[in-house]
């Protein structure tokens, strides 16, 4: 059997959108053939045209010259790929293949898109943020994965390949780049034979640093912070082996370490207690705390919302602070096992820390906040250790290509999650609970109830309890053990010429232990207000919304019986199971050389698992989801015209899934459920067009409709599932297209330059869980039944992202031999100002607050090969 790793070594140079340009492989020696594209996305090494799959493959080439730093960058070249971000870099990165993606602001949700570094799970996004270097290639596979990849890719994978170290030669490179937002970038790598032909060790680095371009504001617009920086370096080595008798090896070991700042919100829209002038009235002033705001500068006033997100404006009590780091060992033997078959291995061990502490209101008002340890530690805790077995070859002279193996992995999460009221919190009470009574807690003269005056003042909690709730600290404990095995096989039987079969089947099983404690808290506030509540010294009319803020969710004691009727926290402590059979059948057709078609199904899954939330279990909900599960049908057709100058591949999909798992931040609370139906249908076209040796167009089109049906709630009654009927998945636009094209020559016998541009197009999405204001039960009595209601409620402001079309743009000039070179370049040159996520600001509802994308970047890159 052709050794994987010489097979490899001849994709190096190689591109799925452009011909390589530029950057080539640092020691590369093999002749290749720029029409073909090698990946291993069947677990082999494969010419892309030859798989019944459909798959991006992104050479390190098209890396550099798109900007595509991380995995966030993907969607630039990859249409059916997009990524969110919310207040954290680690914990809330969503990945979407085809419009599908899970809300990762949960640590109990693991990816629909699954991310394999050197054929090792990564078992959260936030785990395989770190950086694109030294990079051999990046592969997008669509669709359901569950066969060969490991664990949950429910949506789709990455498959992420590091460069080998190369037996033969001493060399190596290095990058340096400046940029706007004082963006600094240092990149290198070393390649060092230790017995020739037998061992070699190559070390790679990176430090990556610029400023925020969220700027941090008070009430008047004064800057006083920035956020969304960068700041992180990722060191990598690699001992490579291989003997005379074929058995090869690969030992990986790498550190990577994050202190930026991420990410701040911009508030889009004012709840109308903001507007009302009860701010002022409770002694918040205008905004912010401050009074005497002119309302005709604030960007924060009403009519200059716009402003807040065209300059990429926020108002914070405090910025964020953030610390990630990580390392991981990866190893990988091949063992020849005769001339027609081999064994594999890869194992991993992987440990993840993250620790943030951040103004959790994104306002300038000081109401809730993630703190730092106060005792009690603080953080999240993610060790990882998988192993996989393979065996696979071929028979019949070559008519069969066989696999079979078996997978375990166990991940242990621990999670501290410090939570603090802000010197500000009563008195936002006091302003809602006014707006509730149209100002009659604000006003002595106001009648009294039975029960209880309905003046309360400015600070109604303190004067009702005596507390002042900016005491208030509090430490939730989450827990999660993992432990899942499987065993798989995938089989290609070439029936007739050209006329192939593939099958695929893997059982898995998946078992989990949950639970959430609370280790530390300071709360006198809220068995002071259960206390006045009962007895009988509160209004009447507002019991529910002083219960509510007195025992704000996040910050509450967890009552652990049923004593109390309120839906306090409760802790619990229990475990999760399942097992499936997850399979795949695909037929494909080779009418010549360079056209083929395929048909297949695959049956896909993502386990269930715990809601790691302090509300989970509160009035004995129980604090698991379902797995979530995925019928995928799909067409396709590969193929190459007028002597391979033309590429066209086009796919055809439609996936439905059952158990769709969601989590909604309603602005008080997380909350995950299970939709019954979600559906993801639509076609794929790439292209790649060389009119001649130096030109090249590169185009991708993808039309996709993922949506809730009209029935997505089965007979399920909860409003939050019946609201999600009728809308489209989140942030998943119906059109993407990208086009692009490059240029690159020599210029006489010693110099040779580059110009490429690339264009992203995609439609209007929506950017929030919920398209509309989910029916409260006053709404649904009124409108006689759930669905009536959930269709009369309003649509959620600044919900729908409009269409964008972002440019990027780089040039070069430098050796032929690639000695030196010199780059400019530009992303998002005309500073298209996009929002990722929109959410419910905290605690005030018809508030609206999002996570707004990168501006414009721009800077020179200086690279040099030795």
């Amino acid at each position: 059997m052709k050794s994987l790793n010489r097979v490899l070594m001849a994709a190096l140079c190689t591109s799925a959108m452009t011909v390589p340009a530029y950057a080539q492989d640092q020691g590369a020696e093999e002749t290749v053939d720029d029409n073909v594209i090698i990946v291993t996305a069947t677990r082999r090494a494969e010419d892309v045209q030859d798989i019944p799959i459909a798959v991006t493959a992104v050479s390190p080439v098209q890396l550099e010259q798109q900007g595509v730093v991380n995995v966030q960058n993907i969607g630039s070249v990859s249409p059916s790929f997009s990524t969110s971000n919310a207040q954290t870099a680690s914990g809330t990165v969503v990945l979407r293949i085809r419009g599908v993606g899970t809300t990762s602001n949960n640590i109990g949700f693991e990816s629909a898109v699954g991310i394999f570094v050197d054929g090792a799970y990564q078992s959260r996004p936030g785990v395989a943020l770190g950086e694109f270097v030294d990079v051999e290639r990046v592969e997008v596979l669509r669709g359901p994965q569950g066969t060969l990849f490991g664990r949950n890719t429910s949506a789709g994978a990455l498959n992420i390949t590091n460069k080998r170290p190369d037996l033969d030669e001493f060399g190596g490179f290095v990058n340096a780049t400046y940029g706007n937002f004082d963006h600094i970038s240092v990149q290198g790598a070393i390649n060092a034979p230790i017995i020739e032909d037998t061992l070699a060790f190559r070390l790679t680095g990176a430090y990556r640093q610029r400023d925020g371009f969220v700027d941090v504001v008070d009430s008047t617009g004064n800057q006083i912070a920035e956020s969304n920086e960068t700041d992180q370096y990722l060191v990598r080595g690699q001992l490579g082996f291989e003997s005379d008798s074929g058995i090869q090896a690969r030992l990986i070991a790498d550190y990577s370490q994050s202190t930026a700042s991420c990410c701040s919100a911009v508030e889009l829209l004012r709840s109308g207690v903001e507007t009302s002038g009860l701010f002022a009235a409770v002694g918040l002033g205008l905004r912010g705390g401050q009074a005497g705001v002119n309302a005709a500068t604030s960007p924060f006033d009403t009519g200059n919302a716009q402003l807040a997100v065209d300059d990429r404006l926020s108002t914070e009590s405090f910025p964020s602070d953030s610390k990630i780091s990580q390392w991981g060992i990866t190893g990988e033997l091949e063992f020849p096992l005769g001339d027609n078959a081999d064994l594999i291995y890869i194992g991993s061990y992987r440990e993840f820390e993250a620790r943030n502490a951040y103004d959790s209101d994104f306002s300038g008002i000081d109401v809730f906040n993630v703190i730092p340890d106060f005792g009690f530690g603080g953080g999240t805790e993610i060790n990882t250790m998988t192993h996989e077995l393979r065996v696979q070859g071929e028979a019949f002279d070559g008519a069969l290509d066989w696999l079979v193996g078996a997978y375990y992995s166990d991940e242990d999460i621990s999670q501290t999650a410090n939570f603090g009221l802000g010197a500000d919190y009563d008195r936002l009470v006091g302003a809602l609970l006014a707006a509730g009574t149209g100002g009659a807690t604000l006003n002595p003269a106001s009648p009294l109830y039975a029960g209880g005056a309905t003046f309360l003042g400015a600070t109604p909690l303190q004067n009702l309890t005596g507390v002042d709730p900016s005491t208030v600290q509090t430490a939730n404990a989450y827990t999660q053990n993992s432990k899942s095995w499987s065993i798989f096989t995938h089989n290609t039987l070439e029936v007739a010429d050209g006329l192939k079969l593939t099958v695929g089947l893997r059982y898995s099983d998946e078992s989990k232990d949950g639970s959430f404690s609370q280790p530390g808290i300071n709360n006198n506030l809220c068995p002071a207000t259960l206390g006045q509540v009962a007895a009988g010294n509160a209004v009447p009319d507002l019991i529910g919304s002083i219960l509510g803020l007195g025992c704000f969710a996040f910050t509450a004691p967890a009552i652990g019986n049923d004593a109390i009727a309120f839906p306090l926290p409760r802790p619990f402590d229990t475990t999760f199971s399942d097992e499936e059979l997850i399979y795949t059948g695909k037929v494909s057709y080779e009418f010549a050389s360079p056209v083929t078609i395929y048909a297949s199904f695959t049956h896909g899954y993502k386990s269930g698992g715990f809601n790691l939330d302090s509300t989970a279990a509160a009035g004995g909900a129980d604090p698991r989801f379902a797995s979530e599960e995925v019928d995928a049908y799909e067409v396709g057709l590969k193929a190459k015209f007028l002597d391979n100058a033309v590429t066209l591949n086009v796919a055809g999909f439609h996936e439905e899934f059952t158990n769709f798992q969601v989590l909604e931040f309603t602005g008080a609370q997380f909350r995950t459920f299970n939709v019954p139906v979600a559906k993801s249908t639509g076609v794929e076209l790439e292209t790649v067009i060389r009119p001649d040796d130096n030109f090249t167009i590169n185009g991708g089109l993808t039309y996709t409709d993922a949506r809730y049906p009209g029935n997505c709630a089965g007979t399920l009654t909860s409003p939050n599932v019946v609201n999600l009927c009728g809308n489209s998945l989140t942030n998943a636009p119906k059109w993407v297209g990208i086009m692009g094209a490059t240029y690159d020559r020599d210029l006489g016998s010693s110099l040779k330059f580059f110009v490429n541009g690339q264009i992203r197009m995609e439609s209007d999405r929506r950017t929030s869980t919920q398209a509309s204001l989910v029916p409260n039960a006053a709404q649904i009595t009124a409108a006689g039944s759930v669905q009536a209601a959930a269709a009369a409620t309003a649509l959620n402001p600044f919900d729908i992202q409009d269409s964008n079309i972002k440019i990027n743009m780089r040039a070069g000039i430098g050796d032929i031999d690639d000695a030196w070179g010199i780059e400019a370049w530009v992303t998002n040159l005309t500073n298209e100002v996009t929002r990722g996520v929109t959410f419910n600001t905290v605690l005030r509802s018809g508030s609206r607050s999002a996570f707004v994308q990168e501006p414009r970047m721009f800077g020179l890159t200086l690279r040099g090969k030795f």
